[in-house]
């Protein structure tokens, strides 16, 4: 192994440490109808598309780990454009959604975090939403203004988990703190570390279907990561 793939797996594994210690502290949002419900954001602007295309396979997992433990209801919204905000049905199979993603393009535009934190307000008002996953790579938006509705969905027990594709120093400030205030998660990843993102979100999923039990039998024969995962979530 070389030395710059030695530095990045060190890197990635402190990433994933931090992560686990996040998730270790939200608190159970498990409901009794194992359905879980999931506000799944997307950034749809220019510099998103391969992200979005592989978005596409990874929602599949989310929809099959998680119907394996009860269920999964899935809200996907997406900003992209000049102020073009899109969200659709509450789905509950894959193949839905896929089909409305499969017709999405990317488009240059700025961010509309404050308008994701603002619909996943309202839908966990009208009805327990038990997790938000946010991807994206940057942030062009007050930040005190997006931290004042991230403190308001902590204040609602809906975590927000985001994901950020590289490690744009201005962007990972405003999401961490949007996770750290909504009682969520952060984790940076690149494209070299796609499978292990593939994972953590069905691990998401499992844990917004079924609890820690749940993910505790999804983390049976899967990567070491899902495992420490577990073993954080006492």
């Amino acid at each position: 192994m070389s030395k710059n793939s030695k530095d990045l797996s060190l890197s990635s594994t402190r990433e994933l440490d931090k992560f686990i210690e996040q998730i270790n502290k939200t608190p159970a949002t498990f409901n009794g109808n194992s359905i879980g419900r999931i506000l799944f954001a997307l950034d749809a602007t220019a510099s998103r598309q391969h992200t979005w295309d592989h978005a596409c396979h990874l929602q599949n997992e989310m929809f099959i780990e998680a119907g394996k433990v009860g269920g999964l209801q899935l809200k996907l919204c997406y900003f992209r454009g000049f102020n073009e905000f899109n969200f659709s049905d509450w789905l509950s199979n894959s193949k839905q959604l896929l089909n409305i993603m499969n017709d999405v393009h990317c488009a240059p535009g700025h961010t509309q975090m404050a308008k994701v934190l603002d619909l996943a307000l309202s839908e966990t008002r009208v009805r327990k939403i038990q997790a938000v996953i946010y991807i994206g790579d940057c942030m062009e938006e007050s930040l005190d203004h997006i931290c004042q509705k991230a403190g308001e969905l902590g204040l609602l027990s809906t975590p927000v988990f985001v994901f950020q594709e590289g490690n744009e120093l201005v962007a990972k400030r405003a999401m961490k703190e949007i996770a750290r205030l909504s009682g969520g998660a952060y984790y940076a990843f690149n494209m070299q570390s796609a499978n292990l993102l593939r994972q953590l979100l069905a691990a998401v999923a499992v844990y917004a279907a079924g609890g820690k039990k749940a993910l505790q039998h999804y983390s049976e024969g899967k990567d070491q990561a899902v495992v420490h995962l577990l073993e954080q979530l006492k």
